[in-house]
């Protein structure tokens, strides 16, 4: 091989992205809900290997395109072991009673005089204390929809009202995949992310509740609340519910506002939702024992399981099990097999210069910090479009943008928080995406119907460009001379 490699040319650049959208169209055509949970896999190691093919064929050596690789995937490590942290804060917070409590003093805001915001602030309560907004939507937004056909009232008003609680809570919550991948491919710390995040992600939620009560003046019938009722019941047989349930989740946003770094702060919550669960929820925790094992051997085996393996429920309710049964360690790992994967198509494009290419097409005449943020939200959401994956949306204009920003001072913050604002809450909005696919599996209302009212989703990308065209919230780094755009 030669030790000049060629410049690629823009027909280099634009093969291995073309054929990515082909097989990632593919395999939502093909296995649909399913996609990510291995095809898009393979979709991306496929188009990595027509990458790698023109980076050999314009003289790169497969050693230096290997190299490329392993510092692709090494770049994800930090938020592989958050994410296997957060696996196992989810089930032991499942056990403990912290997350059933969160869930019970939110289904407490209902009142069907405010059904529509109540119903997001319930969602957002839920998806925050799970970092899940599918969970959410399949379960206690499955609830408000029928709740919402008992009381007469807009199904498609309901649905967005659910969308936008369950990713507001999704997108600032540090157990969330896409919250931990977003600052991990900009190269940014977890909880500055989600403390930058909320300058655009709370007016927007403010302004999407105030949206939901103005709707909602008008909205008169009396509610069915047997399934609520039903769930609150549930709740209070399987758990010991009370205020004492949320000290670790007062512990870990103590530790989080004390700038302590997410992986010890996370494993420190998991571990002490362990000794909680112990404490609080004794008989719940021996019920879940094997057969022939008692006192401590059985509470320490089953938050040992709990840790590395989640914790399944049965409390004779099929959406409230859905919801309380999952975590740990083991519920990472495909999320984890996709961000290794997507990481590692990057890496090929990026070391081969086929990226670079790229990126000076798409960001030909950008030279301010409103022409950037607006280029990363609309590349996100065309992504969102193309691909149909949500973390495809994170993950490669991530790649794309992150030394362009660095060349006009912006600071990685503010292409963290785009990445956000452009991907993860415009995925739901597609009806071909994966998330589009699946809110309308679950709530049966089509992305088209609620997607006028997902109003959360649709102002924060609109107030985070009116934020980088008038300068509020935009962070500056030095530029060196050399550098400079």
């Amino acid at each position: 091989m030669t030790s000049n490699p060629r410049q690629p040319s823009l027909l280099d650049a634009f093969i291995p992205i073309a054929i990515l959208v082909v097989l990632l169209s593919s395999s939502v055509i093909l296995f649909a809900d399913d996609s990510s949970y291995g095809p898009n896999q393979i979709a991306l190691l496929l188009a990595m290997g027509v990458a790698a093919i023109i980076g050999l064929k314009n003289g790169y050596s497969w050693k230096q395109i290997e190299e490329g690789i392993v510092h692709g995937i090494s770049l994800s490590l930090g938020a592989i072991l958050i994410l296997l942290a957060v696996g196992s804060l989810i089930g032991t917070w499942l056990l403990s009673g912290t997350v059933p409590t969160l869930i019970y003093y939110g289904l407490q805001l209902l009142n069907p005089s405010v059904f529509y915001a109540a119903s997001c602030v319930i969602c957002a309560v839920v998806a925050m204390s799970i970092g899940s907004s599918w969970t959410t939507a399949a379960t206690v937004g499955v609830a408000l929809i029928g709740v919402a056909n008992g009381m007469d009232m807009s199904e498609a008003v309901t649905a967005g009202a659910i969308v936008s609680g369950a990713y507001f809570g999704d997108k600032i919550s540090p157990l969330s995949e896409t919250t931990n991948l977003a600052p991990a491919v900009a190269g940014t710390e977890l909880f500055e992310h989600i403390r930058y995040m909320l300058w655009t992600t709370v007016p927007s939620f403010i302004i999407a509740l105030i949206l939901f009560l103005l709707i909602g003046l008008n909205a008169s019938g009396e509610a069915s609340m047997e399934k609520i009722v039903q769930m609150q019941a549930l709740l209070e047989q399987n758990f010991n519910l009370g205020p004492m349930m949320l000290v670790p989740l007062v512990v870990l946003l103590t530790l989080a506002m004390r700038k302590m770094p997410a992986f010890p702060a996370v494993s420190i919550g998991a571990l002490l939702g362990g000794v909680w669960a112990v404490i609080f929820q004794p008989e719940l925790v021996l019920g879940l024992a094997e057969q022939g094992r008692e006192g401590a051997v059985a509470a320490i085996t089953v938050v040992w399981s709990a840790l590395f393996n989640g914790v399944t429920l049965d409390t004779g309710n099929a959406d409230l099990n859905d919801l309380l049964s999952g975590g740990g360690m083991s519920s990472m790992l495909n999320t984890i097999w996709l961000i290794m994967c997507a990481l590692s198509f990057g890496a090929v494009l990026e070391k081969t210069g086929l990226l670079k290419r790229v990126v000076a097409a798409f960001l030909k005449g950008a030279t301010t910090a409103g022409g950037m943020v607006t280029r990363t939200i609309l590349t996100c959401f065309g992504t969102n479009l193309i691909t149909a994956d949500q973390y495809m949306s994170i993950v490669m204009p991530g790649r794309m943008y992150k030394e362009e920003f660095a060349k006009r001072g912006l600071h990685q913050l503010n292409l963290s928080r785009s990445l956000e604002d452009g991907g993860t809450i415009t995925s739901p909005l597609i009806p071909w995406n994966t998330c589009g696919a699946y809110m309308h599996s679950v709530l049966m209302v089509h992305p088209f119907e609620y997607a006028f009212f997902a109003f959360f989703n649709l102002i924060s990308p609109v107030l985070a460009i009116i934020y980088a065209y008038l300068g509020i919230k935009i962070l500056r780094i030095p530029v060196p001379a050399a550098t400079k755009v």
